[in-house]
């Protein structure tokens, strides 16, 4: 029972994730939030709402590496299995999309969040230190957007539909949306929690293990579909862009909130390989964004390869 209590609380959180970025996007602009400021904040924070509950709810429970290895994990399987299955299915032609601003963004972050590590513990300091970053990073990318809009009503007005927004969407509607993304969140995390907990203990593996594996590919499945769809519908700045704001959000975002709720220690595994693997898989990304390299076949196999290679070794 205690892998369909699992199950049972990663669907939950994926619907109620869901549920809530589109019941708080339609409250934002009912209340005249501009639609880009709400596509740079509640969007990009409602999506990072399972691995945000997750990571908080495990250090209210006090399984700090269940926290730390759903981020780490993620953000790992992001650029190897979410870049990595859609490229099986089709070519991802990123050659043609700028990404090196958000991608030095997102590598200054991987870097930054190693440094605090190396101090053996993400705690109110490391806390407020990681929601610097993102505030200054939301608010390089709102002015951006501003400057970009700015240029494009010059030749002619672009409309930006965030993402679950309905402009005929009712008030009651808003209301089911966001009561069930509330509510369903912390129940799904919960469900996550405990079960993985009980798998760690079965096996007698570190529950440092179970977040970098089991929670860490429930929670990044949101960003795998998506990432599938662009792939299929030719969008491979979505797909692109998907990744490197969602890693950017996970290591930023997400820990330095969990830091400032209870102080996670820092497992010497964390230290010795798996920060390191993610900032090397973060690196892989340099032929995409900076040689123009579409991503084909032949590097979805070499992507999804290394990341099984990965869950081999720290499943061994």
């Amino acid at each position: 029972m205690v892998f369909v209590y699992a199950v049972l609380g990663l669907v939950l959180l994926l619907f109620a994730g869901d549920a809530l970025v589109k019941g708080a996007v339609n409250l934002a602009l009912r209340m005249g939030i501009p639609a880009l400021i709400v596509s740079l904040t509640v969007v990009a924070f409602g999506t990072s709402a399972p691995e945000l509950l997750v990571s908080v709810q495990a250090a209210l429970d006090g399984v700090p590496g269940i926290a730390l290895g759903n981020v780490v994990g993620s953000n790992t399987a992001n650029v190897l299995l979410v870049l990595g299955i859609p490229a099986l299915l089709a070519v991802m032609h990123t050659s043609g999309h700028d990404t090196r601003k958000s991608y030095l963004t997102m590598l200054g972050g991987s870097v930054l969040f190693i440094a605090l590590a190396f101090r053996g513990v993400f705690d109110w300091i490391a806390g407020l230190v990681l929601l610097a970053g993102i505030t200054l990073a939301i608010l390089d990318s709102a002015r951006d957007a501003l400057r970009h809009r700015r240029a494009g009503i010059a030749a002619g007005p672009a409309v930006e539909t965030p993402e679950g927004a309905d402009p005929d969407m009712p008030w009651w509607k808003i209301a089911l949306f966001l009561a069930l993304g509330l509510v369903g969140l912390p129940i799904g995390a919960n469900l996550l929690i405990d079960s993985a907990t009980e798998i760690a203990a079965m096996f007698g593996v570190p529950d440092t293990v179970i977040g970098l594996t089991l929670v860490a590919i429930g929670t990044s499945l949101p960003e795998l579909a998506t990432t599938v769809m662009a792939a299929l519908r030719r969008q491979a700045d979505v797909a692109l862009g998907n990744v490197i704001g969602s890693n950017l959000f996970n290591l930023l975002a997400i820990i330095g909130i969990a830091a400032l709720i209870r102080p996670l220690p820092v497992d010497p595994q964390f230290l010795s390989f798996d920060l390191w693997v993610m900032l090397g898989a973060s690196l892989l990304l340099i032929p995409f964004v900076f040689l123009k390299q579409d991503i084909g076949r032949v590097w979805g196999v070499i992507l999804t390869a290394l990341y099984a290679g990965y869950m081999a070794l720290v499943l061994i």
